[in-house]
């Protein structure tokens, strides 16, 4: 019982030195009006300790070799648009052993045994890639906080380090954790999808640098604003199906089909059909050539003169005259909805169009204002292969 009491007692102030909280001391930040980029971070002045002076875009950890479950985590830094590959980012990590601790080896430096043996660094190369080999983190010993692998990201132009936490979508203590503390997605969406080669998990993960990150410099911007950002989980609504192999539900589209790509093509306030139609004839041909590969659905949520029975009507003539095949036809009161959930969307119900392309759940593209050209029918073609990533037909592990 002693020995457990002490166990007990080291492994809750290594969790405070390794987790991330309020701000600390460190020495290594850049500061805007007095405050700290990311609002600072407990432990990620780690990174530096033991850091070597050619960092790889690769790392294997010696959890690849001991552990019990191999897991890859790998993608693309982006900068915060979302689109454009960042080069030479520092991405620093550390979780725990399948035990669920912090623990060392004869090879862990003292300063860092608070962050223990299964840590590392990469560097983006010039496309953005990134890879890390480790195995899977434990959760803590007699706890609920779910599974997690901490990042403390430093980029070249910004002085201090920032930290961004991820979490396992199959891991059962998460959906817990999320509804006490919120979905935070620093940098990124903080979940990890999981798919499987062979015996060894795979976790694709772009990470957006100041995406979400407090105080993060960034210039003004003039665009349009619509929609959730890059790198941002689609979010689950539940709109009205008239037209298209759901019709007659009100089904979520992501909850439903969010294992491969999906296309959200939303209109508000102000639609025009002739190229509405352009769009849905052209996204019906993608999910056709592509199969279970894509998912396209245009959301309706024009809220002058609503009527559910004439919006309704009106979309299932629209397919029926198209001859639509797979694109569902959908629609929601107004984008400010919250009875449908169609306000996590984030749209912009004044804009033409808003397009939100994501990828197992994840937004990888978005457009707004997009006109129905031959050019941009080909640019929506390219954006799904590019974004397919290396891993796109592997299965993911069956889970609740």
């Amino acid at each position: 019982m002693k020995i457990t009491k002490i166990l007990k007692l080291s492994f809750f102030f290594s969790l405070f030195l390794s987790c991330n909280g309020q701000s600390n001391d460190n020495k290594n930040v850049q500061k805007i009006d007095n405050k700290i980029v990311g609002g600072g971070c407990d432990g990620c002045e780690l990174m530096y300790v033991g850091m070597p002076e050619k960092i790889s875009t690769e790392h294997i950890s010696v959890g690849w070799t001991v552990g019990k479950q191999k897991l890859i985590l790998t993608g693309k830094v982006f900068n915060l648009d979302g689109k454009t590959p960042a080069s030479d980012v520092i991405i620093y990590y550390w979780h725990t052993d399948d035990k669920g601790l912090y623990s060392s080896n004869n090879e862990t430096l003292k300063q860092a045994k608070e962050h223990g043996k299964l840590r590392g660094w990469v560097k983006s190369d010039k496309d953005g890639n990134y890879t890390i080999k480790t195995s899977r983190p434990a959760a803590y010993p007699n706890d609920n906080i779910p599974q997690h692998i901490h990042l403390s990201i430093k980029e070249p132009d910004i002085e201090n380090e920032y930290y961004a936490d991820l979490y396992f979508d199959d891991d059962p203590f998460y959906l817990k954790h999320k509804k006490k503390y919120g979905k935070i997605d620093r940098a990124g969406t903080e979940i990890l999808r999981i798919v499987l080669d062979g015996n060894t998990q795979i976790a694709e993960h772009n990470i957006v640098l100041g995406l979400n990150i407090p105080d993060y410099p960034t210039k003004n911007k003039k665009d349009i604003q619509s929609g959730l950002q890059i790198g941002e989980d689609q979010p689950s609504f539940i709109p009205f199906h008239a037209f298209g192999p759901d019709k007659g539900t009100r089904t979520c589209p992501v909850c439903k089909y969010g294992r491969y790509h999906g296309i959200v093509y939303f209109v508000g306030d102000n639609p025009d059909w002739d190229e509405i139609k352009k769009w849905l004839k052209q996204l019906d041909h993608q999910s056709v050539s592509r199969e279970k590969y894509l998912k396209a659905y245009f959301v309706y949520g024009n809220s002058k003169n609503y009527n559910k029975q004439a919006r309704q009507t009106e979309l299932e003539k629209i397919g029926e005259e198209l001859g639509l095949q797979k694109i569902a036809l959908t629609f929601v009161p107004s984008f400010s909805d919250t009875e449908s959930e169609a306000n996590l969307n984030n749209i912009n119900a004044s804009v033409e169009n808003t397009f939100i392309i994501y990828r197992h759940r994840t937004i990888v593209d978005k457009y707004v204002n997009l006109k129905p050209t031959v050019q941009n029918f080909r640019l929506i073609s390219e954006i799904l292969d590019k974004t397919k990533g290396n891993y796109f037909d592997l299965n993911e592990p069956k889970h609740e």
